[in-house]
Order: structure tokens, then sequence, then C-alpha cells
């Protein structure tokens, strides 16, 4: 289900109203001239998962924060911030994977060059 980003925070408390209790992904796919933001929920007792995707300009990266809702969204975030450069709003940057990373690059981006040498911030 598409939904805009701005939707994306009541629908998802709504979602956890109807049984959607438990947060399975978060993730994201670069498209190049998008990016797509993709959430996992799943019922457990009606054996259901729903897909929940938010349409991003890459020049305007950021998500509202699922803490509140899902405590699970927590590490998924953080992959966010850190592999895709998504802002995640209504939370502290903490560092989980990349922890002496720059941060001007991203790995999970197309735009990610692998052959080309990185600083680190030490």
């Amino acid at each position: 289900m598409k939904i805009e980003r701005n939707f994306l925070k009541p629908k998802m408390a709504e979602m956890k109203k109807e049984g959607f209790d438990y947060l399975v992904k978060i993730t994201a796919v670069d498209y190049v001239t998008y990016v797509e933001a993709v959430y996992v929920i799943r019922n457990i007792d009606k054996d259901t998962e729903m897909l929940l995707e938010v349409d991003l300009d890459p020049s305007d990266l950021w998500l509202p924060t699922m803490l509140p809702i899902y405590k699970a969204s927590d590490w998924y975030e953080r992959e966010l911030q850190e592999m895709f450069g998504i802002e995640i709003k209504g939370r502290r940057a903490r560092r989980l994977l990349l922890e002496k990373w720059d941060g001007k690059e991203y790995p999970l981006r197309k735009s990610f060059k692998w052959n080309a040498p990185y600083a680190t911030s030490e």
C-alpha cells in the first residue's frame, strides 16, 4: 500500500490497533529518481502481513520515527539513517553500524562508489 509520508505515523498507529502489532522490517530501495521506504507489519493472530511504501524525494529524505508505536523500529531506523541517509525525525541520531563513518556517502544508495577511498571520522 502506497502512503504519503505525512500520513505514515497515523496509519501505522491505526494498523497496530487493528492487530498488526509486529513490525517485521523497515528498509528502503534507491531508485535513483526517488527512494522508497518499505515498512512490513504483521498480524500474528490472522497470519497476515502488510507492506506500506513511502516514496521520498532524494533531496528531501526524512521520515517520522515509529518508535512510539513500534519499539522494534529502533534498529531499523538507525539503519535507514546510516545506510541510506534518510533522516528520522523525532529521535536522536545514534550510530549503529558505521560508528567511525564520515556520513557523506551512504553504502546502500546507487550513487555510492564502491572502489573509491573513503575517510572515517577518526
